[in-house]
């Protein structure tokens, strides 16, 4: 044993031991701390460098990994309802594995306790909460969890999610505070991302109004403008499918004109209903209406079928007020993609509304063109008809007079002659005046209209309504006989329907390209029976050979008929 001299000795030894331990004990925790709240301050500023909101979200998933040291980490953004997740963003886990796992989660379990009570929640096995219900097959096992919220100018965006702390470790009170400092930091990120993302937005919505403006000014064509409202409007809202349809005059419905992007020619030429289809509705009631699955909406006719893989859709009427709506653009998205928010719709309807007031402008100049032009013909008749005539009259009066002084034959032959003349020119130019001032066509309803019309009539015989779809410029460039007889056989094709076929389903078409107008109709009835009474068929095939054309039948997929009906517009 040692004397008691040396255990005085080693006794503050032992205590000073201690004090160094823990003085070392208290400086790495210092350093700890400041290393923390160091990476802290790198995470805030890298979070809010991102002004791209993708960019931030993922930013501020992997930030939030690092700071608590968690194996995997997610965020969910909140959707529009406040029930459920519409983006889901995550780190620690493969592309392989997500594969695998299937669908991103909606909010259920545990992830939808932090939606309902948007509070910091930490768990040190998720299977004891009462909301856990497991995990889906091939989801990597998770036991600690940290859920923080995520607020934007006081509203709940959505939740960060954290688990599994590498080392088999608790996540602490320390996690929480500096996950919660992130996340405050977070919601100003994603506040200024979604600033500059509106702001961009907004920019590519003025850059779309000018240059549809700049293109009606220039006297482009119609059609031309009405597909450049359809592109920038479908890619600045990132639709699969965007259709522009415009009233019928005199017949209560719209006629799609111009159809881009996803099954597009299913829509193109489509004759819509104002009762039961989304472009109707929002034609008639001058304001957006928006469909969250427009392929499985109870107000809409799904006849033909057009939306296969289509969901959230919104139709905005193009220009409301004074000017009265103009026509309809309908915008759908790929189905499982979000539903257009009130945002979105409200910029679409501000976009709809400067395309109507330049459509509006556009209109007036050429009006005013028109009447200018009609003007000027009028000035040239009346010319023509009180100096012209006037003169040629005079003229010819002096030659007859003139002649009966003439003694020799053949000079007063040659005089009665230019009389003759003057007579025939006289003739012609009063033709010529009358051509001026008539106005062709006038009150007569167009082919389009007609078409329409007849297929409307024909509802009530055949029990339901077919579908209609035309392109081309049917007024324009179908004279008035082929068009005559083109509604003879369309009205006898509907009664054979409604007679013969006990068809439950049928179509029309009607297509000019300038050289030859079609008609098909097909339905999915029982066909034509062999020894069926053909005298109706005969009528059509004699019409179309009288006219250098044809008449064709074919059985289409699926059974029923499908009658063809076609003729030059220019005799061959």
């Amino acid at each position: 044993m040692g004397s008691p001299e040396e255990a005085r000795v080693s006794l503050p030894h032992l205590r000073l031991d201690e004090l160094l331990e823990e003085l070392q004990a208290r400086l790495d925790a210092a350093r700890g701390t400041r290393d923390r709240v160091h990476s802290l301050l790198e995470a805030v500023l890298s979070v809010g460098r991102e002004l791209d909101l993708e960019q931030a979200l993922h930013s501020i998933v992997e930030a939030a990994a690092a700071l608590v040291d968690a194996e995997y980490a997610a965020l969910g953004v909140i959707g529009p309802d406040g029930k459920r997740l519409s983006a889901f963003h995550t780190v620690g886990v493969s592309e392989d594995q997500i594969a695998r796992i299937g669908p991103y989660p909606e909010g259920h379990g545990i992830l939808g306790e932090l939606i309902r009570h948007p509070e910091p929640l930490r768990l040190p096995k998720i299977a004891e909460h009462p909301s856990s219900y497991g995990f889906p097959p091939h989801h990597p096992p998770m036991n600690t969890f940290l859920g923080v919220p995520i607020r934007v100018r006081d509203q709940v965006f959505g939740n960060l999610y954290l688990t599994e702390k590498r080392g088999g470790a608790q996540f602490d009170e320390e996690d929480v505070s500096v996950t919660l400092t992130l996340a405050v930091a977070a919601g100003v990120a994603i506040d200024n991302a979604r600033l500059y993302e509106e702001s961009r937005l907004r920019e590519r919505w003025l850059q779309a109004n000018a240059e549809i403006t700049h293109r009606l000014m220039s006297d482009a064509a119609r059609t031309e403008v009405l597909a450049l409202i359809a592109e920038r409007a479908g890619e600045i809202t990132g639709a699969a499918l965007t259709a522009v349809a415009l009233p019928m005059e005199d017949t209560g419905a719209l006629a799609v004109e111009i159809a881009v992007g996803m099954d597009a020619e299913a829509h193109q030429g489509l004759v819509l209903s104002m009762d039961n289809s989304l472009m109707g509705l929002a034609f008639s009631a001058a304001a957006p209406v928006t469909s969250a699955d427009v392929g499985h909406d109870d107000r809409i006719s799904l006849e033909p079928p057009r939306f296969g893989g289509l969901g959230p859709a919104v139709a905005v009427p193009i220009g409301t007020g004074d000017l009265g709506a103009r026509g309809v653009v309908l915008l759908a998205r790929e189905t499982g993609r979000p539903v257009f928010t009130a945002t979105e719709t409200e910029t679409l309807q501000a976009f709809a509304a400067q395309a109507a007031v330049a459509m509006e402008l556009a209109e007036r100049r050429q009006a005013a063109e028109e009447v200018a032009v009609l003007q000027d013909r009028d000035r040239i008749a009346r010319d023509l008809h009180d100096l012209a005539i006037q003169r040629l009259f005079a003229t010819g009066m002096t030659l007859q007079s003139a002649g009966r002084f003439i003694e020799h034959d053949e000079a007063a032959e040659r005089v009665a002659r230019a009389v003759d003349d003057l007579d025939e020119t006289i003739k012609i130019i009063r033709s010529t005046i009358f051509g001026l001032r008539s106005r062709d066509g006038a009150g007569e309803a167009g082919l389009r209209a007609r078409t329409v019309r007849i297929v409307g009539e024909a509802a009530s015989v055949v029990g339901f309504a077919p579908s209609v779809r035309m392109e081309g410029l049917l007024d324009t460039d179908v004279p008035r006989e082929i068009a005559d007889h083109l509604v003879a056989v369309l009205s006898e094709s509907l009664t054979n329907i409604a007679r013969h076929a006990h068809a439950t389903r049928a179509e029309v078409a009607l297509v000019t390209d300038g050289r030859e107008v079609r008609l098909t109709v097909t339905d999915n009835g029982v066909g034509i029976p062999a020894d069926g009474r053909r005298s109706g068929l005969s009528n059509m095939r004699e019409r179309a050979e009288q006219l250098g054309g044809r008449l064709e039948l074919a059985v289409p997929e699926g059974g029923g008929t499908r009658l063809i009906w076609r003729v030059p517009l220019r005799k061959r």
